[in-house]
């Protein structure tokens, strides 16, 4: 072992100081930093995945509650209907002419608190029945009309004697295009005085409406509910004209959860959000470099100044321990350094100033010099400093939510958390334009974090059509009108208040709208703020007072080459709504 050390001593003695120091600099901070930044890349990808799951299984249990919520719904109308002896008697009932059941059908109408499509926003009920005498319309109609169904059959023979239909309904074409629909049936069979007339309840619910419903969770990642790979209903594309489509995307799927209701099975598949990668490397782009200076340029200039250090210092001394035969000794003019060299260097110094006072005066002055060199690479180190302290803001935030996560104090690391992101999200001014979906993330967390101050004194209300949301306007255009309505509209109100913000698309202008049911202003002070949101240039915001607004009013402005309108409405104790019209051209 002594033998096989003594050789690489022998082997690196033979290498030159800064090769040495690269060697030094490869294997013990190149390789175990990539090592290392490789496994936490790697737990913090698992990580990510993980809680990425978690979220999809969220949004599939949301889903299934909502989609078996309305049909459970159906159901309990459908049992009402089942139950009620009235409307069993009305059917059953077989009437001498059509006269006689018009009569009968609006007594019945009088009668129970049942009104097909009244009080029912997405409902409507048909009845229908074995009954020949009973006229079709109103409600009602005979069975024969869906007899024949594959549908009917099936529930018809099904020991529930119901169940769910999803239909691409072409009954009525060429008079009414085809559409999608989807209805709960019901056998009427309860009263068994009657079980000689077959009768169905047949309960339709707005697909429109419930399509709907599942765009308005706003999750970031496609859903599907599907029976088989028939898709029923998504978040993407429920267009009522359209016949229902094959499931195909298995390969992005990213969580898949079974269901049954009513002897149907349903899957519903929640896919994996779309990731703009690109876009994603672009905002880390300042971290990146970051990291990338910190990891492995600064670590090299390190090295190379260590290795300069040495080499320039030692060639020094050699330089003057050559001259030692002149006849007088030369000083080395730049003595620096507290290890070993310089130890070396300063003794040599000392010498010559036993011999000459010059030197040792020449030698003084280059002390302070040095001095004065260090205090300078300290104000360098604290401006580096400074660059860095926003990044470390972020990690300390993060710390003290995980350190509430661990805590269980979910509240306070919820306002943590969206408070890092606002941050973050006023410090990223690379782009000045962001697309109205982030801003309105924006406006939720701002909204979120003031709900904690105000609690049940704060409401709001977010409406947005889904095709204004890849728009882009300038950022933290809608949250400073949010801001200005918490603080001068809903702060000073002691009774609860709201906040509304509505985005929607005009025939020629996209139309942001942010309303408030705060204290109000005076008209007198209504004209003059909006005069100045009209008037907003870059002189104002040099004046105390509504400079935010200023400000937004302002990038409006030069967006839209002047051609933005604002609106300012309101009435004292009443609340106030700011109304702003950008030309879609712009956008």
């Amino acid at each position: 072992m002594n033998r096989i050390i003594d050789k690489i001593e022998t082997y690196m003695d033979n290498f030159k100081i800064k090769k040495k120091l690269f060697i030094l600099y490869i294997f013990c901070v190149l390789v175990p930093l990539v090592l290392t930044d490789g496994f936490i890349f790697s737990v913090v990808f698992q990580r990510e995945k993980a809680e990425r799951l978690h979220r999809m299984e969220s949004v599939a249990n949301a889903v299934e509650y909502s989609f078996a919520n309305s049909i459970h719904n159906a159901d309990s109308i459908a049992n009402g209907v089942n139950m009620n002896q009235y409307i069993n008697e009305f059917l059953n009932e077989e009437y001498e002419s059509p006269l006689e059941y018009v009569t009968a059908y609006q007594q019945y109408r009088k009668n129970i608190l049942f009104d097909t499509g009244i009080g029912m926003d997405n409902i409507r009920i048909t009845m229908y029945s074995d009954n020949d005498t009973i006229v079709r319309g109103g409600g009602c109609g005979n069975i024969a009309e869906i007899e024949n169904s594959d549908w009917y059959k099936e529930i018809e023979n099904s020991d529930l004697g119901k169940g769910i239909v999803f239909l691409y309904d072409t009954s009525r074409v060429p008079i009414v295009e085809a559409k999608r629909s989807i209805f709960f049936a019901q056998k009427m069979n309860y009263y068994g005085d009657y079980e000689d007339r077959r009768k169905m309840a047949l309960i339709r619910l707005d697909y429109s409406t419930l399509g709907r419903n599942l765009v308005k969770m706003n999750y970031e990642m496609p859903v599907y509910i599907c029976s088989g790979n028939r898709i029923l209903l998504s978040n993407v594309d429920n267009s009522l004209k359209k016949n229902f489509e094959e499931f195909t995307e298995f390969e992005s799927v990213g969580y898949a959860q079974n269901m049954s209701l009513y002897g149907t099975d349903f899957t519903i598949y929640v896919l994996w959000a779309e990731i703009n990668t690109m876009a994603e490397i672009k905002d880390s782009v300042p971290l990146i470099i970051l990291l990338v200076f910190i990891n492995l340029i600064l670590p090299f200039v390190l090295v190379w100044a260590i290795n300069r250090s040495f080499t320039m210092r030692i060639r020094e001394l050699s330089d003057v321990f050559q001259r030692v035969d002149d006849e007088k000794l030369v000083e080395i003019q730049n003595v620096r350094g507290k290890d070993e060299i310089g130890s070396l260097m300063k003794n040599y110094n000392r010498m010559v100033q036993r011999i000459n006072a010059l030197i040792r005066t020449v030698y003084i002055g280059k002390m302070k010099e040095q001095e004065m060199m260090v205090a300078r690479q300290n104000a360098e180190l604290l401006a580096l400093h400074s660059q860095i302290n926003p990044h470390f803001l972020f990690n300390a935030l993060e710390s003290i939510r995980m350190h509430s996560i661990l805590k269980k104090e979910m509240e306070t690391a919820d306002m943590v958390e969206r408070l890092a992101l606002l941050q973050r999200r006023y410090l990223e001014w690379g782009e000045d334009y962001v697309e109205i979906d982030q801003e309105i993330k924006s406006v939720r967390d701002y909204l979120e974090l003031q709900k904690y101050r105000f609690g049940e004194r704060l409401s709001y209300s977010i409406e947005i059509e889904e095709e204004c949301g890849q728009y882009k306007i300038p950022k933290m255009s809608i949250v400073t009108f949010v801001e200005n309505a918490c603080v001068h509209g809903i702060e000073s109100k002691t009774s609860p208040g709201w906040i509304f913000v509505r985005v929607y698309k005009g025939t020629e202008d996209l139309c942001l709208e942010i309303e408030d049911t705060g204290i109000g202003m005076e008209e007198v002070f209504r004209e003059e703020l909006l005069e100045k949101m009209r008037g907003a240039s870059m002189d104002m915001l040099k004046e105390k007072g509504r400079v935010g607004i200023i400000n937004a009013c302002l990038r409006l402005k030069m967006m839209t080459q002047n051609e933005v309108s604002f609106e300012l409405d309101g009435e004292k104790s009443v609340g106030t709504i700011v109304g702003i019209r950008i030309p879609l051209k712009y956008l």
